[in-house]
């Protein structure tokens, strides 16, 4: 399949969620989806390297999967919203993740999650009371 260049490519710090980086992780995602269902979870936790291999996951992805490298995941295309159904029920919560995305502690991450808020009520007042961006 061949995909076009967008201008998002090159964003550093940037993982987009597109056709090109999904169409490759779809294993990857399913075995991630499945973590809705507890039993799913249950099965995971008892033998992980076998719940890889009924997904089909090759190499790299089974590799990520087993030493929970979420921003490798994220790297490799999987759905952010997939990723947090394996990532919260182990303990690590988004800010943790966020944090690990960043190579931040996660006390660091939530102090720059509360600068970023710094004057947001005077930002939306500004712009009419809502945010667009």
């Amino acid at each position: 399949m061949s995909w076009s260049p967008h201008d998002y490519d090159d964003i550093e710090g940037t993982y987009v969620f597109d056709g090109k980086h999904a169409h490759g992780a779809y294993a990857l995602n399913k075995l991630l989806f499945s973590f809705c269902e507890e039993s799913s979870r249950s099965e995971f936790e008892r033998d992980p390297a076998a719940y890889c291999d009924k997904y089909g996951l090759d190499t790299r992805y089974r590799q990520l999967v087993l030493t929970q490298d979420f921003l490798g995941m994220l790297r490799a295309g999987a759905n952010i919203y997939y990723l947090a159904k394996m990532a919260i029920p182990r303990g690590t919560s988004v800010q943790d993740a966020g944090a690990r995305f960043q190579g931040i502690t996660t006390e660091e991450f939530q102090q720059k999650l509360l600068a970023k808020g710094d004057g947001l009520v005077d930002k939306l007042s500004a712009r009419g009371g809502y945010w667009v961006g």
